[in-house]
């Protein structure tokens, strides 16, 4: 009786631990990039992502070939983006290199992307020939351009290119729930991932601004990890330990929605 009541206790404490996964995980920033597949093999990378909560993620990586091996090996988890990088010294300069341009467009041909990025961008860069041509093609295509940006470039962004669909990655990095807020109020073409915005739950409370967004706009965010580096990918398990404790102290249909629901509507599963 003793061992029945104390298993009992056991269950009902492990159940309602902070930070016990309640939800699945649509992860909308991971790389596989060619330092990551040199210490990670596809199998490793793939059951760090389920040890997480991990169902679905959106993978970009420099070069490509990570996304694609990645994808090869598990269709149903990864959702493939291009990024306009062919090497990481392409990051400064893909705005305006026809390199570039060529190579996105070569690339698209393979007919499995769901969006171009991450990229990253300046204000002063956003009307750059081969930002425009990829804005074309993601808006003739239904791509999703996800774009590393602040909130001034954002805006630019959206303004130039209204028939583009746009992903912001890590809500701009800085940008307050409030400038969040009023983007999505403006343009609704847009949506917007986390990843390392832990300003949204310091010390694991929900900052109420953050909330009010949410509830306001339960259908317009994604949470994320980014593996931005290759030491990123042990980290993965323990962030998504954390978002599950600000999930928790939203309404369950919010939480669900930024957990996974919005990531597989807008990403349907092969």
């Amino acid at each position: 009786m003793r061992g029945l009541l104390l298993s009992t206790l056991l269950f009902v404490l492990g159940s309602t631990a902070p930070g016990a996964a309640q939800f699945p995980i649509f992860d909308a920033h991971i790389h596989y990039s060619r330092p990551d597949w040199e210490v990670y093999s596809l199998e490793r990378a793939l059951s760090i992502l389920t040890a997480a909560g991990v169902r679905r993620a959106i993978v970009s990586s420099t070069p490509d070939d990570g996304t694609l091996k990645l994808y090869a090996k598990a269709p149903k988890t990864v959702v493939p983006f291009l990024r306009p990088y062919r090497a990481r010294d392409d990051m400064d300069t893909w705005s305006s290199d026809p390199g570039v341009q060529r190579y996105v467009e070569d690339r698209l041909k393979r007919g499995i992307y769901r969006g171009i990025g991450e990229f990253h961008l300046s204000a002063a860069d956003a009307g750059g020939p081969t930002v425009k041509r990829v804005a074309e093609l993601a808006a003739e295509r239904d791509l999703f351009l996800q774009a590393h940006v602040d909130d001034v470039t954002l805006e630019k962004l959206l303004t130039l290119y209204p028939k583009a669909r746009f992903l912001w990655a890590h809500a701009g990095m800085s940008a307050s729930a409030s400038t969040v807020g009023g983007l999505l109020a403006r343009f609704p073409k847009l949506w917007v991932e986390l990843a390392l915005r832990t300003d949204v739950a310091p010390g694991g409370k929900l900052d109420p601004e953050w909330r009010a967004v949410f509830v306001k706009y339960p259908d317009r965010f994604l949470v994320g990890t980014d593996t931005w580096v290759t030491s990123r990918w042990e980290a993965i398990r323990d962030y998504h330990r954390d978002v599950q404790v600000w999930l928790g102290q939203l309404p369950r249909d919010v939480a669900e929605a930024i957990a996974w629901k919005n990531g597989d509507r807008l990403f349907p599963a092969p």
